[in-house]
């Protein structure tokens, strides 16, 4: 379930839809986890007209454990893409880490059973 909220902008329908094809590509990672939140902000910065002035931030809960990314960007499109390659990089990072843990357990498992330790 994703949670959007705009602030200073209208244009919230079309954003949903693009932030959502985004991060279906993510679910690669999460694979069937069931405790997952995510929620998404759209923020124009009206403290100027124009640069980087569209802000994305994302937080996403998968297994209790939250993976934030926050972006400002010229449009929110670049923001969007920015912000979907941190959180893809943080939950390779994640699965990687987790991944090794495993083998390093099982080496262990291993050293002590073949010398009764």
């Amino acid at each position: 379930m994703i949670q959007f909220k705009a602030t200073n902008t209208e244009l919230i329908g079309d954003l949903q839809d693009i932030m959502e094809q985004k991060l279906h590509s993510l679910e690669k990672f999460i694979g069937d986890e069931t405790d997952l939140k995510c929620a998404v902000e759209f923020e124009k910065v009206t403290a100027q007209n124009s640069g980087k002035i569209f802000r994305v931030e994302t937080n996403l809960y998968v297994g209790g454990k939250l993976y934030r990314a926050e972006s400002t960007e010229t449009t929110f499109e670049e923001a969007i893409d920015e912000v979907r390659n941190e959180l893809d990089k943080e939950l390779r990072r994640s699965n990687k880490k987790r991944e090794t843990m495993m083998k390093r357990g099982g080496r262990a498992i291993k050293e002590m059973m073949r010398f009764g330790k």
